[in-house]
């Protein structure tokens, strides 16, 4: 077996460098709490001029079942040129917004938690309870349920 470089020592060093770089990034996805994980979501929603979180990357907020079928439908909407199950904003339950009086509330039980959201948009009091799950991605939204029903459900209806 040949001797190694210095150039491939070097290379090896690199990649073990981003490696351990990376590590806190991915320890950081698994130690955040459910409640820090709401509040990223719901919190920008109060500044003024919000365009509203990108849901349609489902995979940075909902479980993997429930991404899965926002992810199909939005495709399948797309090919059709309809508008998809999923109008409007999933976390305020709204198309339009101005949040005020925002607060959050996690209950955790393990690797599952329960989020209650309550906020006024346009000065209309507005609940929404979250089902959350720990994935090795972090914390992620199971199901939505709001005034006009549930998430899953919407995904659940033919």
């Amino acid at each position: 077996m040949p001797a190694p470089t210095a150039r491939s020592s070097v290379l090896s060093r690199r990649v073990a460098v981003a490696g351990l770089c990376a590590l806190p990034l991915a320890a950081r996805a698994q130690t955040q709490s459910p409640q820090t994980f709401l509040q990223s979501i719901y919190e920008p929603y109060l500044k003024a001029g919000f365009k509203g979180q990108p849901y349609w990357q489902a995979d940075r907020f909902f479980a993997s079942a429930l991404a899965h079928a926002i992810d199909a439908d939005m495709r399948e909407a797309k090919r059709r040129v309809e508008v998809p199950k999923l109008d409007g904003d999933p976390f305020l339950d709204a198309q339009e917004w101005d949040i005020e009086n925002l607060a959050i509330s996690v209950k955790a039980d393990g690797p599952t938690a329960t989020g209650a959201v309550s906020f006024d948009n346009f000065g209309k009091h507005t609940q929404v309870a979250l089902d959350l799950v720990q994935t090795p991605a972090g914390w992620r939204i199971a199901d939505i349920k709001g005034p006009s029903g549930s998430l899953s459900a919407l995904y659940k209806q033919p």
